[in-house]
């Protein structure tokens, strides 16, 4: 492995459905209101695909996006990394799907399953393998269609998620940029706090398991908060020890858009500033694995982002699992 080498961000990309589903919308399918759902989430809209819409429409469409940014074409990506919940299909893999629609024709593909903290366990995965040289340009995708999996009848989870996708293409550099350092972790003691019973050889598709809704989300909001806000900072601290960084060298963080009022209690825990501190979550609700980097691309293309910005990813999800990650753009 060549120490002097690593992964940097070469191109970005997202793909966002057009319909938006307001609070106003919501209060017409369960017994919500739009003041409870801010004040409890910060969340305003969210863009839910049309029936009938896979994730790899979404995806290639990001992927595109991305490595147009990136100024190559699929033909010189040699590994997609998909990382989503909500596939197309149990198998095939939805990276190959993918594949096929962007022409990528030299690469190999698979998908990972982390939850909400796919995408940064994928950079730690594509990172690694550009340091030992196997692979030259990889396309890391987040993307789900949470959707597809709500149910509509419960106000505790339905206002949260919404639809989306967004792509990075990485490549090789010897340059005093890329990602600095990534830190994974997993605490599967507490699965059964946040989860999708339903589907899985554990209980596969029948009549009552469906008419059971074991195929919808469950979770327990606030063991998921307390949690969230804890491993988040641990996994944050973690990735600044590992890169030499300290947190106010920080241009930006983007946390997981799960919760307004986790953000902000991650940024009190952090002592991040308001100028630090990345949301788009009042917009997007929860997007899961795409979560991170549709704020990544968002934040560039609004030139909130600059080469030379050092910035700071952290996530948490189901599992549960938790990342971050130090990269200089």
């Amino acid at each position: 492995m060549d120490n002097s080498k690593r992964a940097m961000i070469l191109g970005t990309g997202r793909a966002i459905p057009e319909k938006i589903l307001t609070n106003a919308d919501l209060e017409k399918i369960v017994d919500t209101n739009d003041a409870w759902i801010v004040e409890r989430s910060g969340i305003r809209t969210r863009h839910i695909v049309e029936p009938g819409t896979a994730l790899s429409s979404l995806a290639a469409d990001a992927a595109k996006k991305a490595l147009e940014d990136a100024n190559l074409a699929a033909t010189d990506v040699d590994l997609i990394i998909m990382a989503t919940v909500t596939g197309d299909m149990k198998f095939p893999a939805t990276a190959c799907f993918v594949q096929t629609l962007i022409g990528a024709n030299n690469a190999a593909a698979f998908d990972i399953s982390a939850a909400c903290s796919g995408f940064v366990y994928g950079l730690q995965l594509a990172d690694s393998l550009i340091r030992s040289g196997t692979h030259q340009n990889i396309l890391l995708i987040g993307g789900e269609i949470l959707t597809s999996m709500v149910d509509w009848d419960d106000r505790n989870t339905c206002v949260l998620f919404g639809d989306g996708a967004a792509a990075v293409v990485l490549g090789p550099t010897q340059e005093d940029r890329g990602i600095l350092s990534t830190h994974i972790g997993a605490d599967g003691n507490h699965s059964g706090l946040l989860y999708n019973a339903g589907c899985g050889s554990l209980n596969p598709p029948t009549v009552e398991n469906v008419q059971d809704k074991l195929h919808t989300m469950r979770m327990e909001g606030r063991e998921v908060f307390r949690h969230a806000v804890v491993s988040m900072s641990k996994a944050m601290k973690k990735a600044l020890k590992l890169s030499g960084v300290a947190i106010e060298d920080l241009d930006l963080v983007i946390s997981h858009q799960a919760n307004l009022r986790i953000i902000e209690a991650l940024g009190k825990r952090l002592k991040l500033t308001d100028e630090q501190t990345y949301v788009n979550v009042d917009r997007y609700g929860n997007t899961s694995a795409a979560s991170i980097p549709i704020a990544l691309d968002e934040a560039r293309r609004e030139g909130r982002l600059r080469e030379g910005n050092l910035i700071g990813l952290v996530t948490f999800g189901a599992g549960f699992t938790w990342g971050s990650s130090i990269i200089r753009l």
